[in-house]
């Protein structure tokens, strides 16, 4: 009779011991969640896909997570508040990431803080919506920046002249400059590839949209394109251009009201005094270039250094530029353009691939440069509430890309620096005008 409330009494101690290890457990459990309370994605030689941390940090702001840039930390690392579908994600994208605990970061924000430490936080609160100008059309080249966005799955809209004169721009947040040609001149092709077909295609649809939309040439059409994309920028856009889109697009500014196009363009010929009718103040970047007016010649205007005249003495091993070193406390937003885990970016070429420091205004902010050829890079400046930046050639990873060639397999460059300023502009908008301090 007395065996029965033993094994009663051992069942209860049992229970009771179960229920103080379920406690112990929780209480672990609950204490290594409040440890491991951050995911910090590190940008330096650590980090197995820089690309798609990019991606990873859009993620974030698309689900309201805020996300802090840490500037000059470890390549410019992201940190956010722990969360397993955020961890989640970056396993499933191969992006490297860390979890820390609060004290971690604690004291990463305040080594950052440091008044003798060149590095800041500062806060990413939405993600930015971005649109692509681009032609419909299909075109024997591809895009850096809509490769890279597709790679590191940002999304983004295509938009083209007929959407930018309906005023969809001020719907968007960041624009994106496709290899283009604003002076009406179709990215001067026409002594090379004026029989090609898609040349044709080109110049007829062009024509076509202009026609369509009450313009009697491409280079009226593009200029009223142009005006559109400058309010947009004072209105509070960030413009970003590669390419032929940067020297381009301050041509076509300059040449307001003036023929630049010989008659193989727009059926009759360019203004004889054109060089002596540009307005420079109209331009956001550049000054004092000269347009090229031989059809011949595949240039725009001498804001290029032109590698096709041996202007460049640099080959494709010992072809590279650096980024500036900024104060990331004072000058936080040229420092945020150019974070990444290497200062030496090895050169590209494009329609444009350098700009001539002699034609840059010197209310421009220079990012990068190769000094000893005395050639500009990678430029910034502001314009009303807005923001711009330029930078010279056409693809980071493919040194000469000649039209008709096959795109970048960018999967082979997932820790392409050159691609890494791309994204750096990408993320820039979703800052706040000023600067938080954490």
């Amino acid at each position: 009779m007395k065996q029965p409330a033993l094994l009663k009494g051992r069942f209860v101690r049992l229970s009771g011991l179960i229920k103080k290890t379920v406690l112990v457990v929780f209480l672990f459990s609950m204490f290594h969640a409040a440890q491991a309370s951050y995911v910090l994605i590190p940008m330096d030689e650590v980090q197995k896909n820089h690309l798609k941390s990019y991606g990873v940090a859009y993620w974030a702001l698309e689900r309201e997570v805020e996300v802090t840039w840490l500037l000059n930390y470890r390549g410019g690392s992201f940190m956010m508040k722990h969360a397993d579908a955020l961890e989640r994600e970056c396993r499933l994208r191969g992006v490297s990431c860390e979890v820390i605990a609060d004290g971690q970061s604690s004291a990463i924000l305040s080594y950052i803080a440091d008044p003798a430490v060149n590095m800041d936080a500062v806060k990413l609160q939405k993600a930015p919506k971005i649109a692509v100008y681009s032609p419909k059309n299909k075109l024997p080249w591809d895009d850096a920046v809509t490769m890279v966005l597709t790679y590191a799955e940002i999304p983004y809209d295509v938009v083209y002249d007929e959407e930018v004169l309906a005023g969809v721009l001020p719907t968007y947040d960041w624009l994106h400059l496709h290899h283009e040609d604003f002076t009406g001149q179709y990215g001067k092709f026409w002594a090379n590839y004026r029989n090609q077909p898609w040349y044709v295609e080109d110049v007829r649809a062009q024509e076509a949209t202009a026609q369509k939309l009450g313009y009697s040439k491409v280079s009226q059409l593009k200029l009223a394109v142009v005006h559109k994309i400058r309010d947009f920028v004072m209105g509070g856009g960030f413009l970003f251009a590669m390419c032929s889109a940067p020297d381009s697009y301050d041509v076509a500014l300059a040449a307001e009201g003036v023929d630049i196009c010989d008659v193989m363009f727009d059926g009759d010929p360019m203004q004889p005094d054109a060089q002596q009718r540009l307005d420079f103040d109209k331009c956001f970047a550049f000054k004092d270039f000269r347009i090229s007016t031989n059809p011949q010649e595949y240039e725009i205007s001498t804001i290029d250094i032109d590698d096709r005249a041996r202007q460049r003495k640099v080959n494709e091993k010992n072809d590279f530029f650096v980024l500036f070193d900024f104060s990331a406390k004072w000058d936080w937003i040229p420092t945020m353009l150019t974070q990444n885990h290497t200062r030496v970016i090895h050169g590209f070429m494009g329609q444009t691939t350098a700009f001539r420091r002699e034609t840059v205004k010197s209310s421009c902010v220079i990012l990068a440069e190769n000094k000893e050829l005395n050639e500009v890079r990678y430029l910034h400046g502001e314009y009303g509430k807005g923001t711009w930046t330029f930078l010279g050639g056409h693809d980071p990873e493919d040194y000469r890309h000649f039209v008709g060639d096959p795109p970048t397999d960018i999967t082979l460059y997932p820790n392409s620096p050159g691609f890494r300023l791309i994204l750096n502009n990408i993320l820039f908008p979703a800052a706040k005008k000023e600067k938080h301090k954490t």
